[in-house]
């Protein structure tokens, strides 16, 4: 099983701008939610912890492999889509005609970035590499690759992603299933974060 995690809150995050490669860290409110992951990831048997490079990433999965006991493996296929010349902009800057491309053409890169066909590609690599293994591990990720990733154990196509709504610090488990691929466990799960 692949617990995908999304890292907590960062100033870009609650000001409702794409990040993408920006290297932002977590905000205070970040540092709580990873907090509360924490705890509830206390009690798990996890044996391996995996991140993003990007800093966000990074926190949020030294913290988790503090409690499970392990090190962080940094894995590039977890970096977050590569949003090019649109990182940093809030969504309603972004140009109205690629921006249309971009939700309607899962090919489409933005000038200078990434698609999110070739996000789902390295991050099914990645679900493939760590379900040969044993255990439950941990991958801190986000939100595209994730949504990529349970686009890829749906076996659907990534339009899909652009309709699902995932949560920071937030944890999807993905299951390898028995006729090859992956299938979903759980999506989204902020239990831990209710007040």
């Amino acid at each position: 099983m692949i617990s995908f995690v999304r890292h907590g809150e960062t100033a870009l995050n609650r000001d409702g701008r794409l990040q993408g490669r920006v290297d932002s860290e977590l905000s205070v409110r970040g540092l709580e939610q990873v907090a509360r992951l924490v705890t509830r990831l206390s009690s798990w048997e996890i044996v391996g912890v995996y991140s993003s490079p990007l800093a966000r990433a990074r926190q949020t999965a030294t913290a988790i492999a503090a409690v499970a006991g392990c090190e962080v493996e940094i894995d590039e296929r977890l970096i977050e889509l590569d949003y090019g010349e649109w990182d940093g902009l809030p969504l309603s800057e972004i140009p109205t005609t690629g921006g249309k491309s971009f939700f309607t053409d899962p090919n489409f890169a933005p000038p200078g970035g990434e698609s999110l066909a070739a996000v789902t590609a390295r991050v099914a690599a990645f679900c493939v590499d760590r379900f040969a293994g044993d255990g439950h591990v941990v991958a801190v990720s986000h939100v595209s690759p994730i949504k990529a990733a349970v686009a890829w154990a749906l076996g659907v196509d990534e339009r899909a992603t652009l309709r699902m709504r995932l949560g920071l610090a937030s944890i999807t488990d993905i299951g390898a299933a028995p006729s090859g691929g992956g299938h979903l466990a759980s999506f989204n799960d902020a239990a831990h974060l209710a007040r």
